[in-house]
């Protein structure tokens, strides 16, 4: 019998378990931090009528089609309208509008899912992925403060991991719209798409791409590319724009909007933040303050964590829900750190302690042992064979297990063994207990 080889489907990564186990400790970590901020819980279905999908951005080349395979073709219906959803955001806004009236306002979510995009796969960008997103929505107005506190949970949820220093590059739409404006191009929305473009085609390709969609004349090219070369740590890009000597109102409430977010940044954590006026994000549905976030060390990789504010994503009639979010991309982030070695597990089960078997015939005592330990939240398991000790303690050495455990004889204590030390002790399984750092399997960056 011939068996074909089995080949990997690129583009969707399967974690082995030490990576997923990784990976589940960086999701309740994010997730403590998006609760402690007051943020609520929320999963959406991974499907989306396709001109939901389609109504903001240029993302159609991305969509994937869901159909069943025996769909009959000439049948009424829309299951030939269906797609799989390329963020969370879209999927949220739609939420949002159909549950209005049983949410409370502003509502403050944080969503953990699987998205699809039919991209080109490559280094830590996938075509399914993991994203973690916060939003916070409103109904008619959304306080600018909200966009000024992203960026800022944030930044505490990955200063927690145990992950290169990460950037946040922040711009505003209003800034960049404004300034367009104000230079004579009519078709702004045109040109921050070309300006988006800026790291990927380089100036020359900007100043062609700019006259070819927004129209505009190498004078007005060469300021947009002066703008985006603006970039500070502090509200000192205010002055740098103005110098440029071009005015207009969009642009000046820009300005003192990302002065806002800048300052309160540095406030928090100096660093974290930084104006770089190049930052457009290229989703047509962005409106106010942008974001997108570079790891120290990779910052060719591109972003890992995107968002923005966003006014009209989340409209029905006369009915209006303005919000803002940011998004990490949970899959693209420990793609890149686990393709660089950067990050490691303790041990590769979750397992603490592992009950030692003497004989089968005892297997049923070591079972009540077991049982009472994970009784206190102790991850155990009992050992696979009665072969020799020896074999025993190697086999938990192989999985990182911390702790071997022995029932007593002839009435004598079961005793407990830090197989890292070699310490042993007498230890009754209703109370005996371990370090709390060993209870569970940590997560490192690894030693370069």
């Amino acid at each position: 019998m011939t068996v074909s080889r089995i080949a990997p489907l690129s583009g969707f990564p399967e974690w082995l378990p030490p990576q997923r186990m990784i990976e589940q400790r960086v999701l309740d970590h994010l997730r403590t931090t998006f609760e402690l901020y007051g943020f609520a819980p929320l999963e959406t279905r991974a499907v989306e009528p396709l001109d939901q999908l389609l109504r903001k951005g240029e993302t159609s080349k991305e969509v994937y089609l869901l159909r069943r395979l025996q769909a009959d073709p000439q049948a009424p219906g829309t299951e030939d309208e269906l797609g799989l959803h390329f963020d969370l955001t879209v999927p949220f806004a739609r939420f949002v509008l159909e549950n209005a009236g049983k949410l409370q306002f502003p509502f403050r979510r944080y969503q953990m899912q699987k998205v699809w995009r039919g991209e080109k796969p490559q280094a830590g960008r996938y075509r399914e992925f993991l994203q973690a997103d916060i939003d916070v929505v409103d109904r008619d107005t959304l306080p600018f403060h909200y966009e000024v506190e992203i960026p800022l949970v944030i930044g505490d949820a990955l200063a927690g991991l145990p992950i290169p220093p990460i950037r946040i590059q922040v711009n505003n739409r209003k800034l960049c719209q404004g300034f367009y404006r104000g230079l004579g191009i009519e078709d702004t929305d045109a040109a921050l798409r070309a300006v988006d473009k800026l790291d990927k085609i380089g100036p020359a390709g900007v100043t062609e791409l700019l006259a070819s969609t927004a129209g505009a004349s190498s004078a007005q090219a060469k300021a947009c590319l002066a703008l985006a070369g603006i970039s500070a740590e502090d509200a000192s890009f205010v002055d740098a724009v103005q110098a440029l000597g071009v005015s207009d109102p969009l642009l000046d409430e820009g300005l003192a909007e990302l002065a806002r977010v800048v300052e309160a940044g540095r406030e928090h954590r100096p660093g974290l933040l930084v104006a770089e006026l190049k930052i457009a994000r290229g989703l047509d549905y962005y409106t106010g303050t942008v974001y997108e976030t570079v790891m120290a060390g990779f910052e060719s990789s591109g972003s890992v964590c995107s968002g923005g504010r966003y006014d009209n994503l989340a409209t029905s009639g006369d009915d209006r829900y303005p919000g803002v979010g940011i998004s990490i991309g949970v899959s693209r982030l420990l793609g890149l750190l686990f393709g660089a070695g950067a990050l490691t597990v303790s041990r590769s089960v979750p397992t603490c302690v592992l009950v030692a078997l003497p004989s089968e015939e005892r297997r049923p005592d070591c079972d009540r042992v077991a049982a009472a330990l994970r009784r206190r939240g102790i991850p155990t398991e009992v050992s696979p064979t009665a072969a020799k000790f020896g074999k025993q303690i190697r086999f938990a050495e192989r999985r990182g297990i911390p702790y071997v455990w022995f029932l007593g004889a002839d009435g004598a204590p079961d005793e407990v063994k830090d197989i890292r030390s070699g310490d042993q002790s007498s230890a009754d399984s209703g109370e005996w207990t371990p370090p709390e750092d060993d209870r569970y399997p940590s997560i490192s960056a690894k030693p370069s």
